[in-house]
């Protein structure tokens, strides 16, 4: 079962995310501030599929230090940023940190919940391919250089 850790400081967005994703059937955790999910993924006995931060709670960089605590305690998670306050220099800085996306809370027309789920589908599978190649690189023979 895909594991996902959402950091976000507003209860309303983070317990309303959880619910719709534990609907969708994943195993979900919540951390309500930066040092709540720093000790989550620090603390988890293995790291977590696709972490869901807030890209502001704390201070501005927050969720940038969520980014690099999850990418460091596993390479292979994939981390959602969200940001009510979007902007072209923050999204191209998560992406070079190795976030899978970067969405805004308040698009118009857009049901956010439901963007996040089709996210998170897509973050898990293509953390499922990446393991699958690791585990398919380990298989093959280990011949010394001539």
């Amino acid at each position: 079962m895909c594991r996902i850790l959402i950091v976000d400081d507003d209860d309303s967005v983070r317990v309303a995310l959880a619910r719709r994703l534990q609907r969708e059937g994943y195993d979900v955790d919540q951390a309500a501030s930066e040092s709540e999910g720093s000790r989550a993924i620090a603390g988890s006995d293995r790291g977590y599929d696709v972490v869901i931060t807030d890209m502001s709670m704390d201070d501005s960089e927050s969720g940038v230090r969520i980014l690099e605590a999850a990418v460091a305690r596993d390479v292979f998670t994939e981390v959602i940023v969200l940001t009510a306050y979007g902007n072209v220099a923050n999204a191209v800085e998560c992406m070079k940190r190795g976030a899978f996306d970067y969405v805004e809370k308040s698009l118009p027309g857009v049901d956010v919940f439901e963007l996040l789920v089709l996210k998170v589908e897509q973050a898990a599978q293509r953390r499922r391919q990446a393991l699958q190649t690791v585990r398919r690189l380990e298989q093959f023979p280990r011949t010394p250089p001539a």
